[in-house]
């Protein structure tokens, strides 16, 4: 501060004096200096609104990269990008680029009016295909001409288009619709009542499931996901958007009541025939993870029992429907989730790769079509999070992973027999890469504490740079937005947990500083990684600039730390992960520069649970706390999850009890917000409203937030109101 003072007093003198100045060349000089240098140091002290932290985080302040960058199918050394958005050019590892097509070009040759270059998806080395509106196009680059290959209802949703047939399966309400090259809209399934569904994602996407059909290899048959939810419990949600305002009907099964009945179709178009698979089993059963086999002959299904601990692979005949065998069992005494479906092998149809988390890390088995293991192709302690093909000599499988910290993602070889691993991206930090087509070389997108982001290109024989396509300046450079640091901290167990710190850009330690806590702390997410800022949203850089250190950290039950870091909280939610943010705490406290008599704790969704748990079980740690969409009581969350970590409510009454923040909010000490987004179908209301309930019950005062017509979370612009609610609700109560 006192540099910039005196160079900014020795400008206004310099300025005063200009005429002085001007007479001597090497006071001129001085002069360009005395003003270069003051504008660097002023624009290294500019600050970030609340807006622009929130609104501009992935635009002003994200680094750079290359708009819609890809593998051009067989053109495996070229790869697709746009530019200025209305340009399609081929890059290649040297960075050497060529237009491929224009906007106008497309526009005029399919007589189209789009504003920008649409997603490609490349067929060829010279032809690609894309959407528009309710239509698919195909364009060749080479002869600048293009055709309509299939329109499609304007109500469609859920599209799926198959290219090499050129058809699309798509649902209008419950109901499930093709098109072709014929008729734009013919119908799959005729069901009138609304309970049951076709074509949709069934499980409340759980399990990995994401979509609701499935186009066989060749496009020839279809098989989709029907529901149905006539057991399932009818939940109302409040519109506002009329007058008078009316209640939005949706099934939500809660935990230990009825679920849906799921069933697995087979649709023919040449003879416009459905065909279901002969599932036996428990009813309210799951079936998830489904796959074609390559001759289009038979379909795979893994069913999970609604205990979730008990896992089937199961072959069907496409034709007919029926049972063909189980390949394989897994069980395990708390839980089994299969995410992703057998990937068959391009060599050897009759072999598949499974992905499973059986020795305590997810894993690649590679299986027959028999059901014999053939041999364990990934192992050790870390965790495989995708498959991304074969290596060019089509013996080595190219994976994605975490590594045994969890904070670093990298790039994998491994030897389809042997199982003989071998890194390929050697810098430390998160790495997405994309497998070209022949596979033998990989687009790397990464970045780390340090680093904002580089793309660069790698050859899958031995991890070799072919080349750098972008490397990002520091997009909030000049900017105020305070200090990222990773730290370590051990469990009572002794387990490492990750956490993130941010300091303010001026942070003097002889200063005590109030601290915001932000947890999550449940399956499936990871808040701290060794990224471009470590994982954090940037409006916690723009808190800390306001004078406070932010937190958080990755407790047991949270991802890519192997299976018993996660499965430690089963039956039992909110125990284990309370003690571990209180490893954080404790550290917090133990900081010279943190003032302990002010401390906030914020968090959504599960970590809106959390936060609630830490104010009411751990009374007196946290002077204040905002909980956004919390869960508070698990029997009223859903079943495919809620039954996963804490079985069903009669089955684990004294965990169901001890999690229940209703029967803890005598303990209330300090201040307590909680915000709920009115038509949330995720967390529903009746999770805040029970809880407020019993607050009043017990006349004790708390705050109370609605977002109105909003979902599970705020975004778009109410976004700013909501972390504006947030932050200034912690202010004041801290003071």
């Amino acid at each position: 501060m006192s540099h910039i003072y005196h160079i900014t007093s020795f400008f206004n003198r310099a300025i005063m004096n200009v005429n002085f100045v001007l007479k001597s060349r090497r006071l001129l000089l001085l002069f360009v200096f005395v003003l270069s240098t003051s504008t660097i140091l002023f624009s290294q002290s500019k600050s970030v609104s609340l807006e622009d932290a929130v609104l501009r985080q992935w635009s002003t302040f994200a680094p750079t990269g290359i708009s819609s960058l890809q593998w051009m199918s067989t053109a495996v050394d070229e790869m697709s990008m746009v530019e200025d958005d209305r340009l399609l050019m081929s890059i290649n590892e040297k960075s050497n680029k060529k237009t491929l097509a224009s906007l106008d070009e497309i526009n005029k040759a399919l007589e189209l009016d789009m504003r920008w270059m649409p997603t490609v998806h490349w067929a060829t080395k010279e032809t690609f295909y894309f959407s528009y509106l309710n239509a698919y196009y195909e364009y060749n680059i080479a002869d600048k001409k293009g055709q309509l290959l299939v329109k499609f209802s304007p109500d469609a949703a859920n599209v799926d288009f198959h290219y090499t047939s050129k058809k699309v399966a798509y649902t209008i309400d419950n109901n499930l619709f093709m098109a072709d090259g014929k008729d734009p809209k013919r119908p799959i399934s005729k069901i009138e009542t609304k309970d049951i569904v076709c074509g949709q994602s069934i499980a409340r996407n759980e399990f990995g499931i994401g979509k609701g059909t499935f186009w066989s290899p060749q496009g020839n048959l279809l098989a989709f996901y029907q529901k149905n939810e006539a057991e399932v419990t009818d939940y109302p949600l409040l519109d506002i958007s009329s007058t008078p305002a009316s209640a939005k009907i949706i099934k939500y099964p809660m935990a230990g009541q009825k679920s849906e009945f799921a069933q697995v179709g087979v649709y023919n178009p040449s003879n416009n025939r459905i065909t279901y698979m002969r599932v036996t089993g428990e009813r309210d059963q799951y079936l998830t993870n489904l796959a074609w086999d390559p001759s289009e002959k038979y379909i795979y299904i893994a069913i999970v029992n609604r205990a979730q601990n008990q896992m089937w692979l199961n072959q069907y005949n496409a034709k007919d429907g029926q049972f063909v065998k189980t390949l394989f069992e897994e069980k395990h005494d708390k839980y089994v989730e299969p995410e992703h479906a057998p990937w068959f092998l391009p060599t050897a149809p009759n072999e598949f790769l499974w992905m499973s988390e059986r020795d305590g890390y997810m894993h690649v088995y590679r299986y027959n079509t028999d059901g014999k293991l053939l041999n364990q192709v990934t192992s050790g302690k870390w965790v495989v999070d995708e498959i991304l093909g074969l290596d060019a000599s089509k013996k080595n499988l190219i994976v994605s992973g975490y590594d045994e910290s969890g904070l670093n993602s990298y790039a994998y070889s491994a030897d389809l027999k042997s199982g003989k691993v071998t890194r390929l991206t050697d810098t430390e930090g998160i790495h997405r890469v994309r497998l070209s087509a022949d596979g033998a070389k990989l687009i790397d997108d990464y970045s780390n504490l340090t680093t904002p982001r580089v793309i660069r290109v790698l050859s899958t024989t031995n991890g070799k740079e072919l080349g750098i396509l972008s490397n990002s300046k520091d997009p909030r450079a000049g900017y105020k937005l305070g200090q990222t640091e990773l730290l370590t901290l051990k469990a009572d167990d002794g387990t490492p947990l990750h956490a993130r710190m941010i300091k303010p850009s001026d942070f003097d330690p002889a200063k005590k500083y109030p601290v915001l806590v932000y947890v999550y702390g449940g399956p499936h997410a990871q808040m701290v990684t060794n990224s471009w800022g470590a994982g954090a949203p940037l409006w916690m850089n723009y808190q800390a600039e306001r004078g406070y250190i932010i937190f958080t950290l990755d407790n047991r039950g949270s991802a890519h730390r192997g299976f018993e870091f996660e499965n430690i909280i089963h039956r039992q939610l909110g125990t284990v992960e309370m003690k571990d943010q209180l490893v954080g705490v404790d550290y917090l406290k133990s900081l010279p520069y943190v003032d302990a008599d002010k401390m906030a704790v914020h968090g959504w969704s599960f970590g809106g649970f959390m936060t609630i748990s830490l104010m009411l079980r751990e009374p007196g740690t946290f002077k204040v706390g905002v909980a956004g969409g919390p869960v508070t009581d698990w029997a009223y969350y859903e079943i495919m999850y809620g039954e996963r970590y804490m079985d069903q409510p009669e089955e684990n009454p004294e965990g169901y009890t001890k999690s229940r923040l209703m029967n803890h909010v005598k303990n209330l000490e300090g201040d307590l917000m909680m915000i709920h987004g009115t038509v949330d179908d995720v967390v529903v209301m009746q999770h805040s409203l029970s809880l407020i309930k019993a607050f009043v019950d017990n006349g004790i005062l708390v705050d109370f937030f609605p977002y109105p017509m909003h979902p599970h979370n705020v975004r778009g612009r109410d976004r700013v109101h909501l972390m504006n609610k947030v932050l200034t609700y912690i202010e004041d109560k801290l003071k």
